[in-house]
């Protein structure tokens, strides 16, 4: 059974100033999530799922449903800040969904395969997804999960702050812990995370979730279990965010889970904010003239 792609792509822009999901960067017109796809179709992945929102969904559907017709299995699913368990509410100010472990629920019933998760705004490289295949073909252990791998320093954005997963691994290169620094950026030459009115500084040379992780199904049932214990504990708080990767190194800490950290030499870029864009054009554009692209664009 071929393994399936999990896209994030409800979220809201705020930095961006719109939907950067559907905006059109490469040469034809494509998106990021259109090389993401087309990526993964070619290392051997069977489905899609989009985790999108309802105002958007019909949308999005009409953009990329035509383009993958008959190409990739797909499906969509809606995040939206009502789907939480039973006996919990939402309370009252809150605006936004719970974050990217809450979005992950939301697959929970159309996945029965191991699976890859991404943002729908990152641009991953060919080498990550064909890496995340080999990882899923290879590994038999429903505990053993990965995570593509970047240098810090090669993640940042020149226009502003970012948001990482800081990780730390053993000799085998398996993860021993990863820490989300919500505000990482550069002054000058210089790297480092801030948190109120603390700053350390980074080397550059820590690897860092990019959000491109790959997980069995397995991990579904320790993700709705973490997101409970979230909600008694910070379900109040009108901007709380419960991310996905909490409940990976709980297990992780706790001995029942190991995490491989995959390294990969494929370029990542992403769209942050509108600064980005001009960047990210000139990039696809390169990437197609060389021919990691087909030039006459990716659907033909």
């Amino acid at each position: 059974m071929k393994p399936t792609l999990l896209i994030l792509a409800a979220g809201m822009g705020s930095r961006y100033g719109g939907l950067k999901q559907m905006d059109e960067l490469g040469p034809s017109g494509e998106s990021i999530i259109d090389y993401s796809v087309f990526d993964a179709i070619r290392a051997g992945f069977g489905k899609v799922v989009f985790v999108i929102r309802e105002d958007f969904a019909q949308a999005f559907k009409d953009r990329f449903e035509p383009r993958l017709k008959g190409k990739i299995e797909t499906a969509y699913v809606n995040q939206s800040i009502e789907k939480i368990p039973a006996g919990f509410s939402v309370p009252e100010g809150r605006q936004k969904p719970w974050g990217t472990g809450h979005a992950m629920l939301m697959a929970k019933e159309e996945i029965d395969t191991p699976f890859a998760i991404i943002n729908a705004d990152d641009y991953y490289g060919k080498d990550s997804y064909a890496q995340a295949f080999g990882f899923i073909q290879n590994s038999k252990n429903n505990s053993e999960y990965a995570m593509i791998g970047y240098a810090l320093k090669n993640t940042l954005s020149e226009h502003g702050t970012v948001s990482r997963g800081v990780c730390a691994s053993d000799s085998d290169n398996y993860m021993t812990s990863v820490i989300e620094r919500t505000k990482i950026g550069k002054e000058g030459d210089k790297i480092f995370f801030y948190e109120d009115d603390y700053k350390e500084e980074l080397s550059g040379e820590e690897p860092v979730s990019m959000n491109f992780w790959i997980f069995k199904p397995e991990f579904f049932t320790h993700l709705e279990n973490g997101f409970i214990e979230f909600l008694k504990k910070r379900g109040s708080e009108l901007k709380s965010e419960y991310y996905y990767n909490v409940p990976a190194n709980d297990m992780v800490q706790a001995g029942t889970a190991k995490v491989k950290i995959i390294s990969t030499p494929a370029q990542w870029f992403g769209v942050t904010y509108q600064e980005d864009k001009p960047l990210v054009k000139a990039a696809l554009d390169e990437l197609h003239a060389s021919g990691v692209y087909p030039k006459n664009g990716l659907w033909g």
